[in-house]
């Protein structure tokens, strides 16, 4: 805080002398400039005098008791060192400028030089730059990089706001493809049939994603789970499989395939299927067992022989 002592000799002491002067041992500085206000309460008249510039947004600084006094004795502030810990920490407060902003504007940068603009952008090591609480941060992108092979970048992040000195800072990260693939809306159980607001379509990196997984609607609508699915998970095509037409145990018509003839009878599925699947089937009436084809829901065809 040299600077604080050197701007302070530069002004003049007051005709008259303020009574009570006591330090501020933590001082919160809004402005971009340090006040003698900031030091001292009780300043009076001079209590607006600049001494010096403000720390950084989020940074802080630290006015010993030496600086205190030679600050309080040009400008007539009546305050000695009590000789304890005399000193007044002066933070500046700062939010962070959001990830998001970043990466919309390197998207933007990184486009023009070709990347899908639907890739992934990761930032690797960001530590989100501080500005000034009420100051509106103007952001932008400079020296932009690639490395197709390796599917990295690099770049410049100029970042400008009242109150505070352009910063540039370096970034770099990672470019990753993006694939559309289905995901659930909500937690299914095996043997739910999927519905349109059952899944929706996201894009994810695709190496992220194993082998298999669904990437369009009609690959999961009407089908059923077979195995619980999480929220937002993707859905795996092997994990799907049509509904069952026939429940196990349940009562079905059975369909006689006899040329010249048109026979039923009641039967009892032994397994569930779906349309189309083989499953074994008891004639409630002669107690046999037959292989029979679920031609829809409740209905099974006997082929001749069976």
């Amino acid at each position: 805080m040299r600077f604080l002592l050197i701007l302070a000799l530069l002004f003049t002491a007051p005709a008259a002398a303020q009574d009570g002067a006591v330090i501020r041992p933590l001082s919160t500085v809004e402005d971009s400039v340090v006040r003698l206000s900031d030091l001292f309460e009780g300043a009076g008249a001079r209590a607006g005098v600049v001494l010096g510039p403000a720390p950084a947004p989020g940074q802080r600084q630290v006015v010993e008791a030496a600086q205190l006094l030679a600050i309080a004795r040009q400008n007539g502030i009546p305050w000695r060192p009590t000789g304890g810990a005399d000193r007044v920490v002066l933070e500046r407060p700062g939010r962070a400028v959001e990830r998001e902003e970043v990466v919309v504007l390197l998207r933007n940068a990184l486009r023009g030089q070709g990347v899908d603009p639907q890739a992934e952008i990761e930032l690797l090591n960001f530590s989100a730059p501080l500005v000034p609480m009420a100051a509106f941060a103007q952001l932008s992108v400079e020296q932009a990089t690639i490395d197709t092979v390796a599917q990295r970048f690099g770049a410049t992040l100029v970042v400008a706001a009242d109150g505070m000195a352009t910063q540039r800072l370096r970034i770099n990260g990672r470019i990753q493809p993006t694939v559309p693939v289905l995901v659930a809306t909500r937690r299914l159980a095996i043997g739910e049939v999927l519905g349109p607001n059952d899944v929706r379509l996201v894009r994810m990196p695709a190496g992220r994603l194993r082998p298999g997984v669904a990437e369009r609607p009609e690959q999961a609508l009407g089908q059923a789970v077979r195995r619980p699915a999480a929220a937002e998970q993707p859905l795996m095509l092997a994990d799907l499989t049509q509904p069952l037409a026939v429940e196990r145990g349940s009562t079905v018509t059975m369909l006689y395939d006899i040329p010249g003839m048109a026979l039923t009878a009641q039967g009892r599925a032994m397994e569930g299927a779906a349309r189309g699947a083989v499953v074994p089937v008891m004639n409630l009436a002669s107690r046999i067992v037959v292989e029979a084809q679920v031609i829809g829901p409740g209905r099974v065809r006997v082929g001749p022989g069976r």
